[in-house]
């Protein structure tokens, strides 16, 4: 495995990690999680990502289950949670907001679910253009300081907004938001190689990236419709059929696997792999709903070192095209 410095931190985390949305409680119970963390630790995985909003609290709720089963040293892995959406329904003040008061309450909330003392990264899970910017910096660094979370994070912000609050948590001399989470993968690469190029140049923010197989079109199990047993079968998840049933990009996922039969690996394995060669990236979120799909994940290590640039190249015009 492959640890990376988070941005500009001393935290190193793994390379390839392993997150909850889609899969804990809606796919996977309390055992099968458990074993799945537990696959991913001894591939060398030590960050695992959750949210509040993952299925109303419930993946928060079976990924500290499955820790407090595994028995593992609180200092061996790192944890993360998000927060911002709300999961108390259409109350004001607990639903889409970054205010003080929310903040405040939905940390004690995660880490009740989680049944830990800590998160190591707390990500605000979107921007709120409704609550000063400035209100959200002081509360997120005050939560740092509190001992509650190690480093706060962002998650699908904008660049102006993600160095507005760098500057003003410089200028007071607070905690200052230290990694993005963002969408990355082949088909989706504006936002972190452009939008983000000045963030990385100069703070060296860091990026946990999440989707990097396109919920599952890269892995290339949509050529022939959607399987029962996919996420695009879910229930809750129909926005996701447009794009599964996009027979342009059906047929570009396609053309990449010439790529990797050269290389041995699968589609999946091929598309994980070259999320990781942007140095922004500090962490590939992966998702997986067994015990196997996690072990094939994770061999995309093996991968890496053939992502070479005249490969990046053929990948991208492939996409492109």
């Amino acid at each position: 495995m492959e640890y990376r410095r988070l941005g500009n931190t001393g935290l190193q985390v793994s390379i390839l990690s392993l997150g909850s949305w889609v899969t804990f409680n809606t796919q996977l119970d309390n055992q099968l999680a458990a074993e799945c963390i537990e696959a991913a630790g001894e591939a060398g995985c030590n960050f695992f990502d959750n949210a509040e909003a993952y299925d109303g609290g419930k993946a928060e709720t079976i990924m500290g289950q499955a820790f407090r089963d595994l028995g593992w040293e609180r200092w061996s892995y790192v944890l993360t949670t998000k927060i911002y959406w709300g999961i108390n329904g259409e109350v004001p003040n607990m639903k889409n907001t970054l205010n003080r008061k929310y903040l405040m309450q939905a940390i004690d909330g995660s880490l009740e679910r989680l049944e830990h003392d800590f998160v190591d990264v707390l990500y605000c899970h979107r921007s709120d253009p409704n609550t000063p910017l400035e209100e959200t910096v002081f509360a997120m660094s005050d939560i740092v300081s509190s001992g509650k979370a190690t480093y706060w994070g962002t998650s699908e912000w904008n660049a102006e907004e993600i160095r507005g609050a760098i500057e003003i948590a410089e200028k007071h001399h607070l905690h200052k938001p230290v990694t993005e989470q963002s969408q990355y993968n082949l088909f989706e690469r504006k936002k972190v190689e452009h939008e983000y190029s000045r963030l990385w140049a100069d703070y060296r923010y860091g990026n946990t990236i999440w989707s990097p197989l396109a919920s599952g079109l890269l892995t290339g199990k949509y050529k022939d419709g959607i399987p029962e047993d996919s996420r695009g079968a879910l229930k809750g998840y129909e926005w996701l059929q447009d794009r599964f049933t996009n027979q342009a990009e059906v047929a570009k996922v396609e053309n990449l696997r010439p790529i990797a039969d050269r290389f041995g690996c699968t589609l999946a394995q091929l598309a994980l792999a070259w999320a990781t060669k942007h140095p922004m990236v500090s962490s590939v979120i992966t998702g997986a709903s067994r015990v196997s799909q996690v072990v094939q994940n994770f061999e995309a290590l093996d991968v890496i070192p053939l992502i070479t640039d005249e490969v990046d190249e053929e990948m991208r015009a492939i996409v492109k095209g």
